[in-house]
């Protein structure tokens, strides 16, 4: 049904089906975008579903691609974020949230996006694969009873990273709801606390947050190295 409404309003992405759930990244003309997202709420499970939303002046996918798979994103042990994830946050309120000292904010990203821009005063666990984040959370036992804060680019590698920690008996874990792509649509950019640019999986590299939210960045990535 998703891909036979991408191909009739000529939409390029990813799409991937798992038991966990549904991630779409597509790129088209708006009516077609909308379109889209008209057929996605026919989905009786997905009716409530909120898209993030940015521009580009060309199309930052090459194809169109569904796949089925077990993990939407592997984490590589077994959790099941369907049942139970950390306390989200609304954009509006991340900031004073990730500047309070007290707060342990971990940035789930690997190092090849990290690098590219993180939040203020976040962590990075130095993770090349999201298989390594448990191993990461092995170094924080003992801290079980510290608040955590943390975030990912749009909000599916803390569902399942949150929900992990709980697992593990940590008690105050608390994600940025929508990831950063939702944060940068909300939140002036005057009132950032993003430093640097946002990696993104398709051909624009990065973004970054501007006063129209969502905007290209200027980040190059070198497909021969």
């Amino acid at each position: 049904l998703l891909k036979e409404c991408c191909t009739e309003h000529q939409l390029m992405g990813s799409i991937i089906l798992a038991n966990e759930g549904v991630n779409c990244q597509i790129a088209g003309h708006r009516t077609g975008v909308d379109a889209f997202m008209a057929t996605v709420h026919q989905v009786p499970e997905l009716a409530e579903v909120q898209p993030k939303i940015s521009f580009a002046s060309t199309q930052p996918f090459y194809r169109m691609k569904v796949t089925v798979k077990e993990e939407i994103v592997k984490l590589g042990v077994a959790t099941n974020a369907c049942e139970k994830t950390g306390v989200l946050v609304k954009p509006e309120e991340w900031n004073a949230l990730i500047r309070d000292p007290e707060v342990l904010v971990i940035d789930t990203r690997n190092d090849d996006e990290v690098v590219v821009g993180t939040f203020e005063n976040a962590v990075n666990p130095n993770t090349s694969t999201f298989t390594e984040f448990p191993k990461y959370v092995d170094s924080l036992v003992g801290m079980e009873d510290k608040k955590i804060a943390m975030f990912c680019t749009g909000g599916i590698r803390c569902e399942k990273a949150s929900a992990y920690m709980m697992e593990r008996g940590f008690k105050h874990v608390h994600q940025l709801h929508g990831g950063v792509l939702k944060y940068f649509e909300e939140v002036p950019a005057e009132h950032s606390a993003w430093n640097g640019e946002l990696f993104v999986f398709d051909a624009r590299v990065a973004v970054k947050h501007g006063p129209s939210g969502v905007e290209n960045g200027t980040t190059k990535r070198c497909y021969s190295c």
